[in-house]
């Protein structure tokens, strides 16, 4: 494969990340095709000793998210470092698929419940003294208030256990990058 292939793949697969972190990785590639004709290899060498392109921008994907992870842990960060994650995975796909997808699921369906009960909890807390809750009027602010501070701990706890769970992949898919790629890399 020649250098201007090499680079179009590696571009293609860095589509989507930053464009001046796309120029960094691009330039760097660029050097190395440099240093290579300065020793006097040719450009397929260079590209053969750099490997696939595609799987090169895989892991460089994951290395970006797994940094902004680490950098600033958001939902947005950690939804970025999970797709870098399974762009890296995508030989165990069919194992992580069906183990993955429900875990989010069943965290996200958490979230939902424990908003639905802070907005219920607000409800009882603002409606029920005024509507004959049953016990009266304190009983009615202090079940809306309980409500309302159950919902922010299982919230709380629920953000502990989805950081946790992204650590989680972030560890495995640092696990694949160095102990199963090269792997694949003497197999090629």
């Amino acid at each position: 494969m020649k250098r201007n292939e090499f680079i179009k793949r590696l571009k293609a697969g860095l589509k989507g990340m930053p464009q001046d972190d796309i120029a960094e990785i691009v330039a760097d590639y660029e050097e190395h095709f440099d240093a290579g004709a300065a020793d006097g290899r040719s450009e397929e060498e260079v590209a053969a000793a750099l490997g696939n392109p595609g799987r090169l921008a895989r892991e460089l994907r994951f290395e970006a998210g797994f940094r902004n992870w680490e950098s600033a842990r958001s939902p947005s960060s950690a939804w970025s470092a999970i797709l870098a994650f399974m762009g890296l995975a995508t030989i165990d796909i069919l194992i992580l698929l069906p183990i993955v997808l429900p875990i989010i699921g069943v965290v996200f369906g958490l979230f939902v419940a424990v908003l639905a009960i802070f907005v219920s909890g607000g409800f009882v807390l603002i409606v029920g003294p005024f509507n004959g809750f049953p016990g009266g009027w304190l009983v009615a602010i202090l079940a809306g208030l309980g409500m309302m501070s159950a919902s922010v701990a299982a919230g709380a706890l629920l953000t502990l256990i989805s950081i946790w769970i992204v650590n989680a992949l972030m560890w495995f898919g640092r696990l694949h990058y160095r102990v199963i790629e090269p792997a694949i890399h003497a197999e090629d």
